[in-house]
């Protein structure tokens, strides 16, 4: 019974992730698809330098929301942790891979952290005051996500071994750390490089696939 509420958990975590929020927010504001534009991404930076600050900001409200309530329906709903762990994990899979917008959606970030306000809120508003300084500071979207997800994975490491959390959440923290690190290899790059737009920057439309 554990296990089928488990998987039953990340599979209410994927579907609800895989709502495109950013794409629909984008053609209530006239954008037939916000993937044409700037990074080809359907979260709130992208969001931000295509459509402006009111409709990114819903985009991130709903990005979060669907990142929060696959895990309190596996903490409340089924009482499981597994479940809630897997909830979350499932939440930015399909924020990334939506099956309802041709597995293509976005890098995961403001889901992530959604799903981890909703796994431990005191730990993951300390984790947001640092990865808002860093914006602050730098004016770097990706640079924030990076720091922000790894403080948060660290976070949520030392709550497990304190017996403050449930060892299960283990995996929703690794694993969703190495999907949004991985998801921002470019934007690595780009700042290494140091050609990577700043927030706000590098809306205009992408040129079109080769044939």
């Amino acid at each position: 019974m554990t296990l089928a509420i488990a998987l039953l958990g990340g599979m209410v975590g994927y579907l609800l992730g895989s709502l495109p929020i950013g794409l629909l927010v984008g053609r209530a504001a006239g954008v037939s698809d916000i993937r044409a534009h700037g990074s080809g991404k359907t979260g709130f930076t992208n969001a931000l330098r295509t459509l402006g600050l009111r409709w990114a900001l819903l985009v991130v409200a709903g990005d979060l929301a669907k990142g929060g309530l696959p895990v309190l329906v596996g903490r409340f709903l089924f009482d499981e942790p597994w479940a809630a762990a897997l909830g979350g994990l499932g939440a930015v899979v399909g924020h990334t891979w939506p099956l309802f917008a041709g597995f293509r959606g976005g890098r995961g970030v403001a889901t992530a952290f959604g799903a981890f306000v909703a796994v431990s809120p005191i730990a993951a508003i300390a984790v947001g005051v640092v990865a808002a300084v860093v914006l602050a500071i730098w004016r770097y979207a990706s640079l924030m996500s990076v720091i922000g997800v790894a403080l948060g994975l660290v976070v949520l490491v030392a709550l497990v071994l304190v017996d403050a959390l449930a060892p299960e959440y283990l995996l929703f923290g690794v694993l969703t750390a190495l999907a949004v690190e991985f998801n921002h290899i470019g934007n690595i790059r780009r700042l290494l490089a140091g050609t990577e737009p700043k927030l706000g920057q590098g809306g205009a439309p992408r040129p079109p696939a080769s044939a």
